[in-house]
């Protein structure tokens, strides 16, 4: 059988799926196949199908998702499931519509933004709120997707089309073309830009500026009121952002880029909120205040298209005001404020519902831990409370006065998706298994979610749920049966283990760890992987992937550990890293390290330290600390001077540079370069305008200037994510052979 045909039988399915034993394999796989990086990178994925972008149609009879071939990993296609007929149909097949023509830098740069820039095919899609129509962009040009399975395209231009959307009813299609916002009638397609013509090339419309995709997950620079009367357009003009040149290098090649790069400390683009019709007519600008430097961080309708609101966020980032405008004359007011903790900031979010009522459901941290409100008639009702996190809100069902959301409350490591009465809260009911980690969305009316799963022996699971949890139908069972493509490697699974230690302030910190089959008596290598930054966390009960069981199987030991600044622990475990980046997060990476070194089966002087991006800053910063306590360290595309970072995510922990100078150089990791003696490899895309190579240059001129002994791989054409089947597997060969050449080896 097919894997569809796997598939569809798999749906009605009633009993859990198979799961590998922590240590043992099935009876059925004897002996285990050597895990290598070839194949960790090739396809299919060890992982099997990894299903993207899973969404409910409004009415919630229909499920989409973006599934990848078996054949190319990297490639998606948009598949829809009838929930009536229990059937599943491939609704746009990349592969037929896609022209494989080269992208417009913007839709690159906006790729990347969403971490999507490796992938082929169809990337996103929408579905029109009416539930009648899903938008898919495909190689810079609109399709429009049936779901009887057909397909009719909508533009067939030179240009990219970004952004595209479809008014709320599904009367207009919109997009982005050339910096400026296009709408017109969906059936007659005669779309034509709403927006003027600017003489300056640095404003757009329509768009959301570089620091919003980028660090504040805001991806839209226009929404359409409920009624598709109106639109909320965004303007920027990046005139006053200073100009950096970009050198993409390539292997037979450099191009360059004027980019407009705002580094910590220097001007933002200036953003203004205008008010029109569908045809362009009666614009009318938002009032957002005296003061222009400021952050639009989020924009919404109310249910009734009478009020809008805008979320202001001001430049140090410690005050939040929810403005409530009149969309007829562009007047605002402060609805309620947030504000951050001393010595912290806001955590943006988009855990928020507007209610038909006119009344709020809300995420904040103002007890110290993310919680959910409900603000009505002026007043605050806390729903959740306790010493864990929500980490998302799923729905809200209003005609039953429910609310649905995953959170911490049974574990950190294992996110639950829960219940509450939202007059009633009281104790949240958990409608899904621990042991789990678990996310979940929902349809419009909160009744329905499909639920994404995983457990250390389980790699991603997704069924469709009811509303008391149960599960309905699996989506993607994803079977670790014979047919798997993980089945071959079954028996030398290792399940990881887990523990605390404590930091210097008596905080726990978690840790994972995966050993490989160990002899009495030996001691083994440590590949110790970190990553340090706010807004991530490393460990969970989640599956850990391929990538790391071959690590084990070449006979090393896997950990990690969450160091404080990390999230979903809370306020003062997140806020220690303010105004000082690179010091917390080391001293408990060391207590990690240190930790490591009691353990009668790990060699004390094999402890080899392992990050990207801001685990790459980490690596040289744990490096220039503790000499001698690693073995090596391997630095990718790392942070060097937060001053060559963006200003919306350095300033908001670190504070304005003109302002505490000392913080930054006290975080850098230039000043203290040359008191690094461990081995070193950097690696870094030559292309990346993220981190951009500036970084590596600055460390590379300094350790030369000072005779500095270090390794380094760098590679032509590649941004901040070095991936692909190829590359990926270089990456890591590049790695294992550098600690080969400096004794971080298994015993023999």
């Amino acid at each position: 059988m097919s894997r569809i045909s796997l598939l569809l039988a798999a749906l009605c399915a009633t009993v859990p799926a198979h799961s590998i034993t922590a240590e043992a394999a099935p009876v059925t796989q004897q002996t285990a196949s050597p895990l290598d990086f070839q194949r960790v990178f090739a396809s299919p994925s060890l992982d099997g199908p990894q299903p993207r972008e899973v969404k409910i149609s409004p009415d919630g009879r229909y499920l989409t998702l973006l599934r990848n071939r078996t054949e190319d990993r990297q490639r998606y296609d948009l598949w829809g499931y009838d929930r009536e007929s229990g059937e599943w149909r491939m609704l746009v097949d990349s592969l037929k519509l896609g022209s494989n023509r080269e992208l417009s830098e913007a839709e690159k740069m906006q790729r990347e933004r969403k971490r999507v820039g490796d992938l082929k095919g169809i990337v996103a899609y929408d579905w029109s709120d009416d539930g009648r129509s899903i938008i898919v962009p495909l190689d810079g040009d609109l399709y429009l997707a049936g779901l009887d399975g057909s397909v009719r395209r909508l533009t067939d231009s030179p240009e990219d089309e970004l952004n595209s959307a479809l008014s709320p009813g599904g009367k207009y299609l919109s997009f982005v073309r050339e910096q400026r916002l296009w709408v017109g009638s969906l059936e007659q397609g005669a779309q034509k830009p709403i927006t003027p013509e600017e003489s300056a090339k640095t404003v757009h419309w329509g768009e959301a500026e570089f620091v919003a995709q980028e660090e504040m997950d805001r991806m839209s620079g226009y929404w359409w009121s409920p009624d598709e009367s109106r639109l909320v357009v965004e303007r920027y003009d990046e005139a006053p952002v200073n100009v950096v040149t970009r050198a993409a290098i390539g292997a037979e090649g450099t191009r360059t880029y004027e980019q407009r790069y705002p580094a910590a400390g220097t001007p933002n683009a200036v953003v203004s909120l205008f008010v029109m019709k569908p045809d362009g007519s009666g614009r009318v600008e938002i009032d957002l205040g005296a003061d222009k430097d400021i952050y639009v961080a989020r924009v919404n309708w109310a249910r009734d298209g009478k009020t809008l609101y805008v979320q202001r966020l001001d430049r140090e980032q410690t005050r939040l005001d929810m403005l409530a405008v009149d969309p007829g004359t562009g007047k605002s007011r402060v609805l309620f404020s947030e504000n951050a903790a001393p010595k912290s900031w806001i955590n943006l979010t988009s855990n928020y519902r507007f209610l038909k009522d006119g009344s709020l459901v809300w995420w904040s941290e103002r007890d110290g831990f993310g919680h959910l409100y409900h603000y009505a008639n002026g007043k605050w009702r806390q729903l959740t409370s306790g010493d864990w996190v929500v980490t998302k809100l799923v729905s809200v069902d209003e005609a039953r006065g429910r609310i649905t959301f995953t959170g911490t409350r049974d574990d950190v490591l294992a996110p639950q998706l829960y219940a509450a009465n939202l007059d009633k809260p009281g104790t949240p009911e958990r409608l899904t298994e621990t042991g789990w980690s678990n996310a979940a969305v929902a349809n419009k009316d909160g009744r329905t979610f499909v639920v994404t799963r995983s457990s250390p022996s389980q790699p991603s699971q997704s069924y469709v749920a009811d509303a008391a949890g149960k599960r309905l139908a699996w989506v993607e069972e994803n079977r670790l049966d014979a047919a798997h493509p993980y089945a071959p490697y079954l028996a030398g699974h290792r399940a990881p283990s887990f523990g605390t230690v404590k930091a210097e302030d008596g905080s726990d910190l978690h840790w994972m760890m995966i050993t490989p089959k160990m002899e009495p008596g030996k001691r083994y290598p440590v590949f110790f992987e970190h990553y340090g930054g706010p807004h991530n966390q490393q460990v969970s009960r989640g599956w850990t992937g391929a990538l790391p069981q071959a690590i084990v199987d070449k006979g090393y030991i896997y950990f990690r550990i969450d160091n404080r600044g990390s999230a979903n622990r809370g306020v003062k475990f997140e806020s220690q890293i303010w105004h000082a980046m690179g010091t917390v997060e080391v001293a408990d990476q060391r207590a990690g390290a240190e930790y490591l070194k009691t353990l009668p089966f790990v060699d004390p002087k094999k402890i080899a330290t392992y990050g990207w991006s801001y685990g790459g800053y980490m690596t040289l910063k744990m490096l220039q600390a503790d000499q001698g306590l690693y073995a090596a360290g391997i630095s990718g595309a790392p942070v060097t001077k937060w001053e060559l970072y963006d200003t919306n995510y350095t300033e908001r922990y670190m504070g304005d540079p003109r302002k505490v100078p000392e913080a930054y150089q006290a975080s850098d990791a230039i000043a203290n370069a040359t008191k690094m003696t461990d081995p070193l490899l950097l690696i870094h895309g030559m292309s990346d305008d993220n981190v951009v190579f500036e970084n590596s240059t600055v460390l590379i001129s300094k350790l030369q200037a000072d005779a500095v002994p270090f390794e380094m791989m760098l590679y032509p054409g590649y941004t901040h994510a070095v991936k692909g089947p190829k590359i990926s597997k270089h990456v890591w060969d590049t790695i294992f052979a550098f600690l080969g050449r400096h004794g971080v080896t298994p015993p023999q």
